[in-house]
């Protein structure tokens, strides 16, 4: 929903997400407002200007003249930027959720720091000469950010989020409050390119909670049932990129989709073509579908977006 100001009359335009709507066309009393989100996406709190000239009544005006949208219903676009609420008056710092990039196996691929997964075993490959992932027995020979989307039970490259307080001013040693710790994570990925699962060596899926009218499936993976996928506080600094307290991880890897790793028609239809650089040397014509992962804190609303590349050999 977004507030209009009319010139005089503050204006509340409420609609429906895609979801609302369908349960309310069904008319059969599944459809009830049990809760709200509240966002401001639309807000560059950088703009707050303490030294403006005109004095102190002028220093947020930027910031009350910024326009709002009208509210739109694709839950892909909406409330990237959600509010809480904390009673507490005392807080310092916010937590966050970052990328984990301090293990080999967990690192993005290259300056473009893209996941990439390969859809087939074809794509693969068995050996440095015809493949892009080196297949073997030790995971430490596996490319950082390359993941095995046709047997993710294969290879360790898997990924990962750290959720903390990212600061110096406070010993990582301390625990983090209790309404600061994130113990559900929503993540939300396009159902037709893949799927998560767990991030051991045995790649059990995740369950799907829902997928919309647009595909996009989501995930609701908690601390205490789901301890494959959300981890306790890591002990150690060498571990994660959080320098404050340490909150709960949350890693998986990804499973291609069937129609992927059996048909090139995606490719075709949504993606485009690039040549990469083999291990064993030379290149190799690959098409592939370039799209992100939404991982969002369900405490806090504090969201990220990884980008997810996946390739197919021509």
């Amino acid at each position: 929903m977004a507030f209009l100001d009319n010139s005089g009359d503050i204006i509340l335009d409420a609609v429906l997400t895609d979801t609302g709507r369908y349960r309310l066309a069904q008319g059969n009393g599944s459809f009830k407002i049990t809760k709200f989100a509240l966002g401001d996406d639309e807000i560059n709190y950088g703009s707050y200007n303490k030294n403006n000239p005109s004095g102190s009544a002028y220093y947020d005006l930027e910031i009350l003249q910024t326009p709002v949208l009208e509210a739109f219903t694709n839950n892909t676009s909406t409330l990237q930027s959600k509010l809480l609420s904390i009673p507490r008056t005392n807080l310092l710092y916010l937590p966050v959720i970052v990328q984990n990039s301090t293990q080999a196996t967990a690192k993005a691929s290259g300056s473009s720091d893209i996941h990439v997964v390969c859809v087939n075993e074809d794509t693969v490959g068995k050996s440095t000469s015809n493949g892009f992932i080196v297949e073997g027995g030790n995971n430490s020979s596996n490319v950082p950010g390359i993941m095995n989307g046709f047997r993710p039970g294969d290879f360790g490259n898997h990924i990962r989020v750290d959720q903390g307080l990212d600061t110096t001013e406070i010993s990582p040693e301390s625990t983090i409050d209790a309404d600061l710790l994130e113990t559900q994570y929503i993540v939300e990925m396009d159902n037709r390119f893949g799927s998560l699962v767990q991030g051991g060596a045995t790649p059990t899926p995740a369950k799907v909670s829902f997928v919309d009218d647009d595909n996009i499936a989501s995930y609701y993976l908690s601390l205490g049932s789901d301890p494959n996928f959300v981890g306790q506080p890591v002990a150690t600094a060498a571990e994660t990129n959080i320098q404050g307290p340490r909150g709960t991880n949350l890693a998986f890897k990804i499973q291609a989709s069937t129609e992927l790793q059996t048909s090139p028609y995606l490719f075709e239809q949504l993606g485009s073509t690039r040549t990469m650089i083999k291990l064993g040397g030379g290149t190799q014509n690959v098409r592939y579908i370039d799209t992100t992962i939404k991982i969002t804190g369900a405490t806090t609303g504090y969201s990220i977006n990884l980008p997810i590349r996946y390739i197919r050999n021509i």
